[in-house]
């Protein structure tokens, strides 16, 4: 199967026409980074880029924060073209109009790319009263007890569930998805034990698996991250060819 690769796109509303904003006059006002629900990766990755764009730029930036799905890209489709409004968001954007019924939007036609933001593996982990600590031993779980295990994920389309949609796939078991409206809510069900499992961020989930809240099983990437040290691969550990990145 190939490797299944997802990256986060940084992507804005292209600048308005020669005429009517001088490159001299821009930026002449504030400028707003629309994106994902707060404590997800979207939004941190823009809570970091915002102040050296305000000191570069000399103008305010503001982080504007919108529920997962179609909405941060339906407030920049909407919005004014003319560089004041931009969008961080990551493959849900792109992958919307093949999931989901009448998108208010076309990505391609109606964004224009500024550059790749970030890149960063997802990580297995399961509350840990999960009896599992192997990639082996949740495929055994979840093929012992099908439809029992639940995992959690804050919109379709989005890494972590598409993360989790592979590994049901090619592991032939039967996980229960639960949506979400923002990661944090996710991550805050895995912990009180809603949620038996989730492909969270490196970011969001290690702290967690460090206090011991939550057990890390295995990396979504091609290769080891020193983000999760000692943590195996899933292709290495049961499922050749599984690979994903957002």
């Amino acid at each position: 199967m190939p490797r299944f690769v997802i990256w986060i796109i940084s992507i804005g509303v292209s600048v308005i026409g020669a005429g009517a904003v001088s490159a001299q006059d821009f930026p002449s006002k504030p400028i707003r980074i629309i994106t994902t629900g707060i404590g997800s990766v979207a939004d941190t990755a823009s809570r970091l880029i915002a102040p050296g764009l305000a000191s570069g730029l000399g103008q305010q930036v503001i982080v504007d924060n919108r529920a997962a799905g179609v909405m941060p890209g339906a407030a920049v489709s909407k919005a004014q073209p003319d560089g004041y409004t931009l969008l961080l968001y990551g493959n849900p954007h792109w992958l919307a109009p093949f999931i989901l019924e009448n998108v208010p939007y076309d990505p391609v036609k109606d964004f224009a790319p500024i550059t790749l933001a970030i890149k960063t593996p997802t990580i297995l982990v399961v509350h840990p009263s999960v009896p599992v600590k192997s990639v082996n031993d949740l495929i055994a779980l979840a093929k012992a007890k099908p439809g029992l295990l639940n995992y959690g994920s804050a919109a379709i389309g989005s890494s972590s569930y598409l993360a989790a949609e592979l590994f049901k796939t090619m592991a032939g078991v039967n996980i229960v998805f639960i949506s979400y409206k923002a990661t944090a809510a996710v991550m805050t069900d895995l912990i009180g034990g809603q949620l038996h499992m989730a492909f969270a961020t490196a970011g969001s989930a290690m702290p967690h698996v460090k206090s011991g809240r939550l057990r890390a099983v295995a990396v979504t990437s091609a290769q080891p991250t020193a983000l999760a040290p000692g943590l195996p691969t899933i292709a290495a550990s049961g499922l050749p060819g599984s690979t994903v990145s957002g």
